[in-house]
């Protein structure tokens, strides 16, 4: 690490140096001290280089820092050309936040927001040493006693004797004035931040909002400063409730769903022939919190990850494949719905943390630009948990660009067609729309929803809204597949300990040594299956929790791989033991003979489809690119 001081540097003069205006007067200009390059990695894994500035001559004589991020030097305006300037983002320091991860404030997430928007575009974060909006930390702290009795957090520090907001940005100023940033693009909430900097004649051409990081712990200190101090804020889970419960561990939550299993396994027959899911699977369910998984904490949500929801729907088919399926895709489609804008938001969280809806693209839908929204025509097929949804997503198509409209299933004509071999509890029945008006606002590009960087994630802090939406959709079969593997396993082991096989000397099954070599290849291709469909999840989950989200085409590729070879693996342990157990399997009381059409069905879904996956998998893995965009 390399410090350049006043006393070994070049002057000063190195950075430019913007006269001070008249009404900064009062401040003389500080001076650079030093400038040493600092590598910043956050707990996510996002990474960043800071060039750090520290300064003489600071009116108020505390260490602030200017942190330099991106062609910084490009962004400052030249005098005659009129430029907007570096984009800055004046953060005051929040050990609790900043440091320790507090869910009280929204401090740590702005601050690591700020570092990557700030990357990108050239600019400086000024890290100012006040702490609680100017209180002192031990102030703030009791302010925080004082919130829990009932005080706003602009209350709490009345009460305490301070100020609403102690925060002086005279310091800012003389930072932004010594490297010459006279105007600039303020990153920033708070109106008073803006009006501070231009009264201390710094100008700002644009302020530019920063994410709403909600959650159940700050939605109050979050609206009190949109309505007490016009803080730029829309808070579009409002309306819903706060969760009341604990949110459950990871562990907590696959408790949870194994209790289930033995229920799901006795009304497997049951649901195969209502061909959807009975209300009783669907209250155990929603009572679980199986639908809240992937919906945002601050709606009321649990906000888990990729392995959470992978884990769950795998455990789930240990005792029902289309309860698995179904299950799967209903929270699934929750965790899409918090990816919209907030007007949207507002409307189907309004009643509660999961709203249910059914999501198809096959084929897709036509939609027509009339006044005030979209006229839409399909007819839509697989559109699993309709049976219980109140919501539809469907895919369309308009000049060229593919779009998602939100359709209430009320609005719709629903086709009864799924008459299957397999997965037949999952309901996935076809849904039809001619000319259906839907409005504007419930109407966005897929493009946009799918990416990264959707409307939801810049309004919910949960990571998993980061998640490309591919990565999800890839998630359901293989591990619906897997965990029907399992089960299949398991039966055909209780089966051999008692089965006495005909025209044999072996009391039972499992004494004889070819039943045995059968039962160790299938509890190896299980093992086999288990190892791929784990790394395959672990793939997405580490290349989708970093900031920013991109995942490479190997990474892609590798993972698409080795979900598809999980699926190929159940599916031949699933053949193993059926093929030696008997005739009487075939029953279709049997739960072995629903296993295996059901597995039969998922390896049919493209998820599984192997020749293509193969192809393009390749394809990626030798670095040639894919032919197939979706992949």
């Amino acid at each position: 690490m390399t410090i350049l001081c006043e006393t070994v540097a070049p002057p000063a003069a190195a950075l430019p140096l913007a006269p001070v205006p008249a009404q900064a007067a009062a401040a003389a200009p500080a001076r650079v001290r030093s400038r040493v390059t600092v590598p910043l990695r956050f707990p996510d894994g996002f990474t960043a280089v800071a060039e750090v500035l520290t300064f003489h001559g600071l009116a108020d004589g505390k260490e602030h820092l200017l942190l330099a991020f991106g062609d910084w030097e490009q962004a400052l305006p030249a005098p005659a050309e009129g430029s907007a300037g570096p984009l800055v983002r004046l953060h005051s320091e929040c050990l609790t936040g900043d440091v320790f991860g507090s869910e009280r404030c929204d401090c740590g997430p702005q601050l690591r927001e700020a570092v990557e928007r700030i990357s990108g575009a050239g600019g400086f974060l000024l890290y100012l040493r006040q702490e609680g909006r100017g209180i002192g930390l031990y102030s703030k702290l009791d302010a925080y006693a004082l919130q829990d009795t009932g005080l706003d957090t602009y209350e709490a520090n009345l009460a305490l004797g301070h100020g609403e907001d102690e925060r002086d940005y005279t310091a800012a100023a003389q930072m932004l004035q010594a490297v010459g940033a006279g105007t600039v693009r303020l990153l920033s909430n708070n109106p008073d931040k803006a009006a501070q900097l231009t009264g201390l004649g710094i100008g700002v051409a644009e302020q530019v909002p920063t994410g709403v990081h909600l959650s159940p712990a700050n939605r109050r200190y979050l609206a009190a400063k949109r309505d007490h101090t016009a803080h730029t804020l829309t808070l579009p889970a409002d309306v819903g409730p706060v969760l009341s419960e604990p949110i459950p561990s990871h562990a907590d939550m696959l408790a949870r769903v194994d209790a289930l299993v033995p229920r799901l396994r006795e009304r497997a027959e049951e649901t195969e022939s209502l061909r959807r899911l009975p209300e009783a699977t669907m209250a155990e369910l929603a009572e679980a919190g199986v639908f809240r998984m992937l919906a945002p904490k601050a709606v009321g949500g649990f906000g888990m990850g990729v392995e959470s929801y992978a884990e769950v729907i795998r455990r789930l088919a240990r005792g029902c494949a289309s309860t698995a399926w179904t299950a799967g895709h209903l929270s699934e489609h929750v965790w899409m719905l918090a990816r919209w804008p907030a007007a949207v938001q507002d409307e189907v969280f309004a009643d509660g943390p999961a709203p249910l809806a059914a999501a198809t693209n096959a084929p897709i839908g036509s939609a027509v630009r009339v006044p005030g929204g979209y006229s839409i025509t399909g007819s839509w097929s697989f559109a699993s948990g309709v049976m219980h949804s109140e919501w539809a997503l469907l895919g369309v198509e308009h000049d060229g660009a593919r779009l998602q409209c939100l359709v209430p299933v009320a609005d719709l004509e629903l086709l009864d067609v799924w008459h299957t071999a397999g997965l037949r509890g999952t309901g996935s029945n076809d849904l039809r729309a001619e000319r259906l008006f839907v409005p504007e606002r419930r109407v966005a590009d897929w493009a946009l929803l799918s990416a990264a960087d959707n409307p939801g994630s810049g309004i919910h802090q949960d990571p998993v809204l980061h998640t490309p939406m591919a990565a999800l959709l890839n998630m359901v079969a293989p591990a619906a597949a897997l965990g029907a593997a399992e089960y299949a396993v398991e039966l055909f082991r209780e089966r051999m300990i008692v089965r006495k096989v005909k025209n044999t000397v072996e009391n039972r099954q499992a004494d004889s040594p070819l039943a045995q070599a059968r039962f160790a290849q299938a509890y190896g291709l299980l093992a086999t299956a288990r190892l791929q469909w784990e790394e395959g999840v672990r793939v997405v989950a580490s290349s989708h929790g970093r900031r920013p989200s991109a995942v490479t085409d190997e990474e892609r590729a590798a993972s698409r791989l080795a979900l598809a070879l999980s699926g190929e693996a159940s599916a031949e342990a699933v053949r193993l033991v059926t093929s030696g157990s008997g005739g009487s399997i075939h029953r279709l009381a049997h739960p072995l003979q629903r296993i295996q059409r059901d597995v039969n069905v998922l390896l049919n879904h493209p998820t599984l489809t192997i020749d293509p996956i193969l192809e393009q998998a390749g394809r990626g893995l030798l670095g040639l690119g894919y032919t197939v965009p979706s992949f």
